[in-house]
């Protein structure tokens, strides 16, 4: 199997279909979510709704990257997004994730061999490849930390 398939493999265990890892994904921890549940603050941590946006957020800046535009993304700014303030909203969230995560998937599906190892905008943030790692992590420290906090909604809920 070619390298570009691998991480796209990867990325799809992640974020959208895998359950070998831990049984499940990104996508099935948060589409069968209310919105009061995916915005409920859990002693003092972000919650559900902050990590996908944060997460998607990463996602669409290696996107712009792959498509030939810029790095436009800071660190700042990646829990700035409006407050979801009703399912509608909540679900636009979701809706976006799902959308970013498999334009990403796509994108490194097809990205040529060579293109790998090449510099990632500038030299500071290294290959291709590292940059596309570092998404698989940070998407996995994330979608953990969905997974704990569904886990402390649930048994608050049942108490």
């Amino acid at each position: 199997m070619k390298p570009a398939q691998l991480l796209a493999n990867r990325l799809k265990e992640v974020l959208t279909e895998g359950k070998w890892v831990i049984g499940t994904n990104f996508k099935a921890q948060i589409a069968d979510l209310n919105w009061k549940e995916a915005t409920q603050k859990m002693h003092g941590l972000n919650t559900i709704a902050d990590l996908t946006f944060h997460t998607s957020y990463y996602i669409v800046g290696v996107i712009n990257v792959l498509e030939g535009g810029n790095l436009e993304i800071r660190d700042k700014y990646s829990f700035d997004y409006p407050p979801i303030m009703s399912e509608q909203d909540w679900k636009n969230l979701v809706n976006k994730f799902c959308g970013d995560a498999e334009r990403l998937i796509q994108l490194v599906e097809n990205l040529p061999e060579e293109k790998l190892q090449e510099t990632f905008v500038d030299e500071k943030y290294g290959t291709y490849l590292r940059n596309i790692d570092v998404i698989i992590e940070h998407s996995y420290y994330h979608f953990g930390q969905v997974v704990l906090l569904r886990k402390m909604i649930e048994r608050d809920e049942n108490s």
